[in-house]
């Protein structure tokens, strides 16, 4: 049962109230990101414009890192380029797997896995799908892993863009 305050007196607008608590779950994943990796209730700006400036910019990385854990179960197929940049998934890759990344990019749910692993995820058979908590904490160690494979092969450490 499903007490709402909203007039619904026929099945149209019952089945408009069940859409919209279908969404709560989505809502309060996307409120956990923000509490707990991008931890606003720890900010102490001194003002309420600059608390607002702060809450937008984590308010699209929590949005990101939410997008990216409901396409990797919903669009698991596209390329990984939709969410990262070649140089990201490359050093990405060559960092999981111990070699030179492929000409392709991999798919959305093989990176997903790469960036949960850096965030701590085992994936053993009944792991089930990666989380926003892995998923947040891989994406903080990726900058430093790119910056790494770029110095490497600027510097022609022996890193090849290609297999």
């Amino acid at each position: 049962m499903l007490l709402t305050t909203a007039q619904t007196s026929t099945a149209e607008q019952a089945l408009e109230r069940l859409g919209w608590y279908a969404r709560r779950w989505g809502i309060e994943v996307f409120h956990r990101i923000l509490k707990s990796g991008c931890r606003i209730e720890d900010r102490q700006l001194g003002t309420a414009g600059r608390l607002e400036t702060c809450l937008a910019i984590d308010m699209i990385i929590a949005w990101r890192i939410h997008w990216l854990a409901v396409q990797g179960e919903k669009t698991p197929d596209l390329s990984c380029e939709v969410f990262l940049a070649e140089a990201e998934w490359k050093a990405l890759y060559a960092h999981i797997h111990k070699r030179r990344p492929p000409q392709e990019p991999p798919t959305l749910a093989e990176a997903i896995r790469m960036i949960a692993k850096l965030g701590g995820y085992i994936g053993r058979k009944g792991d089930g799908p990666p989380g926003t908590t892995v998923l947040w904490r891989g994406l903080m160690r990726l900058p430093d892993l790119v910056a790494g494979w770029q110095a490497a092969l600027r510097f022609g450490l022996g890193i090849r863009a290609g297999p």
